[in-house]
């Protein structure tokens, strides 16, 4: 842009700012550090750099710009030439010594608008050239701090994330920089356990917008159908942890109502589902659903009454079961008192007066008598063992005592050495000491019979004795009575 001559601007020879001219936003920009030349930049002596480069253009707001008019020669007009200053034209001439220097302000007509247009462009005045650096230098600061402040909020604000935390269905809108869930929870001084759910995920990246749901675990212990156990659920009424737990509750008893809370410190919940149960009852079968506690509960749903000692094949006081089948036992009792004998004992005791293998019953031995009483029960009428239930003792039972020979025996008899007794008792029983004849009247090796055997001192059968006894026996019948008890084979003692 060029100036006219005899302006200011054109007048120091050196280039001036122009805010009008084009503006190269890529071009240098003056030092900021170049040498302070003194002043006071925020004083009240100092003018307003914003005055020069960003004031009002120096032109007429109301129309075309207009500077003072010039006073021409006499007989000549004024005009505007191409710089915007008036002036004679060339060649016509003017007063005395005033060619190309504009008119001083005294020349300009009076008037109230020609003051005005004076005073606006007095405030529009530009600064010099030497001025317009040190504005520059005093801006650039300020911008820069606006510029990064600018910077900071932005980026202030692109942190800041407006998201959704439902806690327990209970949600609510807050403003969070966390950059995942698990720190929003952090800053929320919320912490959460092994049995909490959180969702999305502790490690999701957060942007705004985002819901972040928390649902805290809470202990049940759960007695299902008599089975106790501890579970956790993040329901928070008793119908919603059934759901979560896959429990079963149609026709079910509940301790507590489907819709009671449940609380972060849990609940102690006691549910008995529907079964279904099949009684056996005088001679008919009843089935029904039923949630009761026991076995005896079911019964009087089913509307069958127990009476006396009735009772059922399992514990009426036990769970029922689905599916189970049950009988009820009609039971009629009776008791019965009988008279049984008691044995007798056996004492057995030392004789040394009595030769060895020799016993003597010295006390007969006699049964007591017992009066017992019995409950006889009959169960769907059928008759059971009888049970014993008491006991009186009407008579005691003798023992007896027996005496048994420790005197030991002799082994020889005068007389009757030499004799041949293993020929007599070849003859008569083939040497056998155990030998019977078939009527059973005799027995041993020299067939003794009983009573014989008895009168000789002997006891019990002689063919249960030993061998030696049965000869000592048979040496004692041969001194009395000689060889006669044998008539066929006595003549073998001889032989």
């Amino acid at each position: 842009m060029s100036h006219a001559p005899g302006s200011p601007r054109a007048a120091t020879g050196t280039p001036s700012f122009d805010p009008y001219a084009p503006h190269d936003p890529y071009g240098a920009l003056p030092d900021p550090y170049a040498p302070y030349d003194g002043g006071a930049p925020y004083g009240t002596a100092c003018e307003n750099p914003y005055a020069d480069a960003y004031g009002p253009p120096p032109h007429d707001p109301f129309g075309q710009p207009h500077l003072p008019r010039q006073t021409a020669g006499p007989g000549t007009p004024a005009r505007d030439d191409a710089a915007g200053h008036h002036g004679p034209p060339e060649g016509t001439g003017g007063a005395p010594g005033t060619e190309g220097r504009a008119v001083t302000e005294e020349a300009v007509p009076t008037g109230r608008g020609a003051a005005r247009r004076a005073a606006a462009a007095d405030r529009r005045k530009r600064p010099t050239p030497r001025e317009r650096p040190e504005a520059l230098r005093r801006l650039l600061p300020q911008a820069l701090v606006v510029a990064f402040l600018a910077g900071g909020t932005s980026a202030f604000v692109a942190s800041d994330k407006s998201v959704q935390l439902s806690v327990d269905g209970k949600p609510r809108t807050l403003h969070t920089f966390a950059d995942d869930v698990d720190e929003l929870l952090d800053d929320e001084g919320m912490r959460v356990g092994e049995h909490d759910i959180v969702a999305p995920g502790p490690q999701h990246d957060l942007a705004s917008g985002d819901r972040v749901i928390v649902r805290y675990g809470r202990p049940v212990t759960l007695t299902l159908d008599g089975e106790r156990r501890q579970v956790w659920t993040t329901a928070r009424t008793v119908d919603g942890a059934l759901r979560q737990l896959g429990v079963r509750a149609e026709g079910a008893y509940l301790s507590a109502s489907r819709s009671a809370p449940i609380g972060r410190t849990g609940l102690d919940l006691d549910v008995r589902t529907e079964r279904t149960i099949t009684f056996m009852a005088d001679g008919s079968e009843r089935t029904l659903r039923t949630n009761a506690a026991t076995v005896r509960e079911a019964i009087d749903q089913a509307g069958i009454s127990l009476h006396g000692q009735d009772t059922t094949s399992v514990d009426p006081e036990s769970f029922p079961r689905d599916g189970q089948t049950i009988s009820v036992m009609r039971i009629t009792a009776d008791d019965e008192v009988r008279e049984e004998p008691i044995p007798y004992a056996t004492e057995r005791r030392e004789d040394p007066t009595l030769y060895k293998g020799t016993e003597v019953v010295a006390q007969q031995g006699e049964k007591g008598v017992e009066r017992v009483t019995y409950a006889l029960r009959t169960v769907n009428g059928v008759q059971q063992k009888p049970k014993k239930i008491s006991s009186v003792v009407v008579r005691p039972p003798r023992t007896e005592i027996i005496r048994v020979g420790t005197k030991p025996r002799p082994t020889s008899v005068r007389g009757t050495e030499g004799l041949n007794w293993e020929s007599l008792a070849q003859c008569e029983a083939g040497g056998r000491p155990g030998a019977v004849d078939p009527s059973g009247t005799y027995g041993g090796l020299y067939q003794f019979d009983t009573r014989t055997w008895h009168s000789l001192g002997g006891t019990g059968r002689p063919q249960d004795a030993s061998a030696a006894e049965q000869t000592f026996r048979a040496k004692k019948l041969y001194v009395s009575r000689g060889a006669s008890p044998w008539p066929v084979c006595g003549r073998k003692l001889h032989g």
